[in-house]
């Protein structure tokens, strides 16, 4: 597979190291709305610096990875749909629910295998929970626990662009919630609050919240999020079911944990999410390869970013009116 990448930021960074490791794969040329940055990442890995339209007009360009800014990513996705590219695209399509549904109707005019970059689902150890899950390894799920906190805010110009929270943050804990959960989602409550950095409070924005969505038959998922945690990236899950419970907890360097006369001592976390999913972006690019050459559905696809979105804008909903909102209520 010959992929382009369109956006050569840091996220680009990490897709065109993906890219690079997997031995199907060539990174055919590189685009970004800023040439020095394209230009410096395509001589980096010895490819070729081209526009966007150069890249969806080239017939031997097999795939595009868009990993520009959000607001491009569904202009770019129907253009790649257009051209027949096989396509994966980072999250978000859209902000809004229209712009995203119109994104998906080119796909459906047009279809060529497209994939989300929900790379959480990639992960080694929250694929072993979900296997286990699908295996009955602890009966039938009860409640579902999801703490994703990140080690430093983000500026606060950063969020207004990113479509806030709910958006940017907690919609890979909604599309993770979606796929342990595996039944549909009908209620979301969220409760949110400024606690870290009154910027983005003053930018219309929370940076601590809490959420619980219940499932048509009454299963509860708890989704904790916060901007700030002093000791690293903090990612962990707990399914807690009839005959057990699973969690899948954080990832450090080695996983070392020292016991002596004084106590039990762990390495601290990893620090960002370039860190702690490295491997989850590579199982990625390698799912999408083999979703293109086999003709089969990537693990997460353009649906699924459109169910987490209505998720998203439920919890605003609910943050906003001080109540449960139905899912069927978000269109």
């Amino acid at each position: 597979m010959k992929i382009a990448l369109i956006g050569a930021g840091r996220i680009g960074k990490v897709h065109a190291f993906s890219i690079g490791q997997h031995p199907a794969v060539t990174l055919a040329a590189v685009s970004d709305c800023h040439a020095p940055a394209a230009e410096a990442l395509a001589a980096h890995y010895g490819t070729r610096a081209l526009s966007a339209e150069a890249i969806f007009a080239d017939s031997d360009i097999d795939a595009v990875l868009i990993a520009s800014s959000t607001p491009t990513h569904a202009e770019y996705l129907e253009q790649a749909a257009r051209a027949g590219k096989a396509i994966l695209c980072e999250k978000p399509i859209a902000l809004d629910l229209d712009r995203t549904r119109v994104a998906l109707q080119v796909l459906e005019s047009h279809p060529v295998t497209c994939a989300l970059g929900f790379n959480r689902r990639h992960d080694p150890q929250f694929a072993a929970l979900k296997k286990a899950l699908m295996e009955g390894r602890i009966g039938t799920l009860e409640t579902l626990t999801i703490i994703s906190r990140d080690p430093s805010p983000p500026p606060a110009e950063y969020v207004g662009a990113s479509g806030g929270l709910f958006r940017d943050m907690t919609i890979h804990d909604f599309d993770m919630a979606r796929w342990l959960l595996d039944e549909p989602i009908s209620h979301v409550h969220a409760e949110g609050s400024c606690l870290i950095d009154p910027a983005i409070g003053e930018a219309g924005d929370v940076d601590t919240a809490m959420l619980t969505l219940t499932t048509v038959s009454g299963r509860l998922c708890h989704i904790g999020n916060s901007r700030r945690a002093c000791y690293g990236y903090d990612q962990r899950i707990e399914a807690f079911g009839s005959e057990g419970m699973l969690q899948a907890q954080n990832e450090s360097e080695t996983r070392l944990r020292f016991t002596g006369e004084p106590g039990q001592v762990e390495e601290k976390p990893k620090w960002f999410f370039l860190e702690r999913y490295a491997e989850a972006y590579s199982r990625e690019i390698g799912d999408f390869v083999e979703a293109w050459q086999t003709q089969r559905p990537p693990l997460a696809g353009v649906n699924d970013g459109l169910e987490a979105l209505r998720l998203a804008e439920a919890a605003e909903r609910s943050l906003k009116e001080g109540r449960r909102i139905a899912l069927d209520d978000i269109h």
